[in-house]
């Protein structure tokens, strides 16, 4: 048997409409998987993700979900952990970043960060987990962030958030390991997406990221593909706490 196949699982991505997100839906239904993509501005009726998906031969779902909105990520995690087929593979991607000064940071956008790169995947995970554990199985992905390790400029909420990904990673994995679910975080370093659109168009700072990356080179949404399989196969099934920084080897600079 190949232990990273996922032919016959169900994987809720959220987030899946472009970026990270994409490319790890992509990846996972190449893999095998059925994908449910999740997204704030997702159309559920006609995607770019759903004809890359259903044209691996994977089937897909697509919901729209607000995930500053906390009864709407309720529902909606109800709404999965409740239907008929259960979900084997959580990838909690979805998340949104502001920036300003520290002295200067709105407080709004402080809690509204914290609210969606946190809150919503604590109660997502909760709504999930609980029937992966009465399931006896299931695999639950972070996107974590190289600012779980470190502080970052004027991204106080993004790095709070993130640093708490990393802790709620450990915290779930301690309680769930040992009933069949595994709970690990991906940590991407600079990848070309939208959200670091402000720091690729600022020369002095890509100039200052690129020359710390070992790798020579911003990474790409798809880089973040095969560890999103490896962590939700069965080659990983015995990996629970972890985060897998794939940074071009920024951490280890």
């Amino acid at each position: 048997m190949n232990p990273f196949e996922l032919t016959g699982r169900l994987a809720v991505v959220t987030g899946a409409k472009r970026g990270i997100g994409f490319a790890m839906a992509e990846a996972l239904a190449a893999a095998g998987a059925d994908v449910i993509g999740v997204s704030a501005s997702l159309d559920p009726n006609n995607s770019t993700i759903a004809d890359r998906v259903r044209s691996l031969g994977r089937e897909f779902t697509g919901h729209t979900v607000d995930f500053a909105d906390r009864a709407a990520v309720e529902a909606f995690g109800a709404l999965v952990a409740e239907g008929g087929r259960p979900v084997d593979i959580l990838v909690n991607n979805a998340g949104t970043i502001e920036r300003a000064p520290a002295a200067e940071h709105p407080l709004a956008l402080f809690d509204r960060v914290l609210e969606v790169d946190l809150t919503s995947q604590f109660v997502l995970s909760q709504a999930v987990g609980r029937r992966m554990i009465a399931e006896g199985h299931g695999r639950i992905l972070f996107t974590a962030s190289l600012l779980s390790f470190q502080g970052g400029i004027n991204v106080p909420g993004y790095t709070a958030a993130k640093s708490g990904i990393a802790g709620l990673i450990r915290a779930l994995s301690n309680e769930w390991a040992g009933l069949g679910v595994t709970v690990n975080g991906i940590a991407p370093g600079y990848i070309a997406t939208d959200n670091t659109e402000a720091l690729q168009n600022d020369p002095d700072r890509s100039k200052a990221i690129l020359e710390r990356i070992p790798a020579g080179r911003w990474g790409r949404a798809e880089d973040l593909g095969g560890a999103a399989v490896f962590l939700a196969s069965d080659a990983a099934a015995y990996i629970s706490g972890a985060i897998l920084p794939v940074d071009g080897g920024w951490l280890g600079r």
